[in-house]
């Protein structure tokens, strides 16, 4: 057994290079596990800028300096978070407020429906069963624990330190880390050490992965949110601006979110237009929308971003998120791509002998 692990340690660190990568990668890793909350600011900031490298790239390319076009493109992405804001988030904020107040009021309704079908049809459907399962769903939307489970996340929302931290730190450090981008990689260098050509490697080949897949996840988000508003506007439905971001938001999530935005509309649907044509053409336009951006959209955007099979992707989302929470999920296919980029890098017994 020991001659055995010993092999395998020597067919798999015998380079130092590998050594040093996965001291990188550890490093990386123990320090966003460990120092997540303090560093959240920064992890955003980090995160946003590299989203807004690309832009400022090109005001660079036309001969407009570093300094000008971190902060012309800073601007220009604080006023559009502040339009989407300003103009989305009330809409949803009040529509959240309404459809959660009204669904004590949906679930009395679907009892009394659930309970004519017991009754017209009691050898599949046992009505003692069926009250004991809506009572226990009817306490977990309570109206008296929602809004004071609402109160919480608004007094927690409304920390002023947390808003001044996010709202004047992030932007001060996304400016410093575009305008100052060089200086700033050069100082990180010199803390790894000289031998790491395979992580660069390794990070050349996810660097245009990365940007491609959370520039197509931001397109994505905004094509399919607006799709399915002005769909649902269209038919009429209640709370089209509220489904309608959760289900942009819900491809964040790959097959999973999907599934959890459906139960929402599917709900809000039945309970305004009943079993009827119109229910029928909401659902059939919604899973078109969905289909659509399964089969068109994602392959247009993800073409040369994303090549993991979905097992591997369900995982990589269950575990990423387990271990980060939302951004775990939002960049889990992007941490299995890097995963699957290191195994493909890493060198075998046979090339360093060679070498």
């Amino acid at each position: 057994m020991i001659s055995l692990l010993s092999d395998w340690y020597k067919s798999k660190f015998s380079d130092p290079q590998a050594v040093t990568l996965v001291l990188i990668l550890l490093t990386i890793f123990l320090t966003i596990y460990f120092a997540a909350g303090i560093l959240a600011p920064l992890i955003v900031a980090l995160v946003l800028a590299f989203l807004l490298e690309w832009p400022v790239k090109q005001m660079h390319r036309v001969g407009i300096n570093r300094t000008a076009g971190s902060s012309i493109v800073l601007l220009a992405f604080i006023g559009l978070v502040l339009l989407l804001v300003l103009g989305v988030l009330p809409s949803v904020w009040n529509q959240g407020i309404a459809f959660i107040s009204e669904l004590p009021k949906m679930l009395d309704q679907g009892m009394v429906m659930v309970k004519d079908l017991s009754t017209k049809y009691p050898d599949y459907i046992s009505t003692d069963q069926i009250n004991s399962l809506l009572n226990e769903a009817k306490a977990l939307v309570d109206t008296k624990h929602l809004i004071n489970l609402g109160q919480q996340l608004l007094g927690f929302s409304a920390s002023l330190i947390v808003l001044m931290i996010y709202v004047v730190l992030v932007p001060l450090l996304v400016f410093f880390f575009l305008k100052d981008k060089q200086v700033l990689l050069s100082g990180v260098k010199r803390f790894f050490p000289s031998n790491r050509q395979l992580a660069g490697k390794v990070w050349s080949e996810m660097h245009q992965q990365l940007f491609n897949y959370i520039r197509g996840k931001v397109i994505e988000t905004v094509v399919v949110g607006v799709a399915t508003y002005i769909f649902f506007l269209f038919m009429d439905l209640r709370y089209a601006a509220l489904l309608g971001v959760l289900t942009g938001l819900s491809v964040l999530i790959p097959f999973l979110g999907a599934a959890l935005v459906t139960l929402p509309i599917l709900l809000v649907a039945f309970f305004q237009f009943g079993i009827s044509p119109t229910f029928g053409y909401v659902m059939l336009g919604y899973g078109i929308i969905q289909a659509l951006d399964g089969n068109v959209l994602v392959p247009l955007l993800f073409s040369d971003a994303v090549d993991l099979h979905p097992v591997i992707i369900i995982a990589a989302v269950l575990t990423f998120g387990g271990l980060w929470g939302v951004w775990g999920v939002f960049l889990a296919i992007p941490l299995a791509s890097l995963v699957k980029a290191v195994l493909n890098a890493w060198p075998e017994r046979e090339q360093v002998s060679v070498s």
